[in-house]
């Protein structure tokens, strides 16, 4: 009797463990994004959560090391580009957007995984994605709050990864090797920019 025991709760581990396992990869919880889920890295920003099937889970810095920030333009309003990330069919994500009125902020992806915003798999492993809302030939759309408060995120993530504070390492979308973006556009003022992201 006491030998049938044994046998049976073994048979009964072997059979969760089958039933484990035929559980595909994919449909299994990923720890790190439950711990962080509804968190944000910035913590002045609001969470808008891209699909997960929108960027990759990642461990960054462990995984990949961060060493750029691209600064993009949305070529849509706030709130559509959040629809877009929100979408799952989309296929493309940032880790934050800015709105254009007061420079709100939504983080959508977490620093730690990979956005899909860069167009290129290697820029998009290495660095943060911050769009802007707007359209490049419209300089309207590109407020002082906007430059302020996208100056101060990009000045935290440089600080947070050892950034330096300079033109080579925050890019436009456009010096992204083999895109054919064009954002953030000419209208874009990367000197105003570059100075607000060092005096913050």
């Amino acid at each position: 009797m006491d030998r049938a025991r044994p046998r049976l709760s073994r048979r009964r581990l072997l059979l969760k463990g089958a039933a484990l396992a035929a559980v595909p990869y994919t449909l299994l919880p990923d720890p790190r994004a439950a711990a962080r889920s509804g968190t944000v890295d910035y913590p002045p920003a609001e969470w808008q959560p891209a699909s997960s099937s929108n960027y990759t889970v990642a461990d960054r810095p462990a995984d990949y090391a961060i060493d750029r920030v691209v600064i993009h333009v949305t070529q849509e309003t706030y709130t559509n580009t959040l629809a877009i990330f929100a979408n799952p069919q989309k296929k493309v994500s940032a880790h934050y957007v800015v709105r254009s009125t007061d420079g709100h902020v939504a983080q959508c992806v977490h620093e730690a995984a990979i956005a899909w915003h860069a167009g290129n798999w290697s820029y998009n492993t290495r660095s943060i994605g911050i769009e802007h809302e707007g359209w490049v030939d419209q300089p309207g759309y590109f407020t002082n709050a906007l430059y302020e408060q996208s100056a101060r995120l990009t000045a935290a993530i440089c600080a947070r990864y050892g950034i330096p504070r300079d033109r080579e390492h925050i890019i436009g979308h456009y010096q992204v090797p083999g895109t054919d973006h064009t954002d953030p556009g000419p209208v874009w003022d990367w000197v105003r920019y570059i100075r607000l992201v060092n005096f913050s």
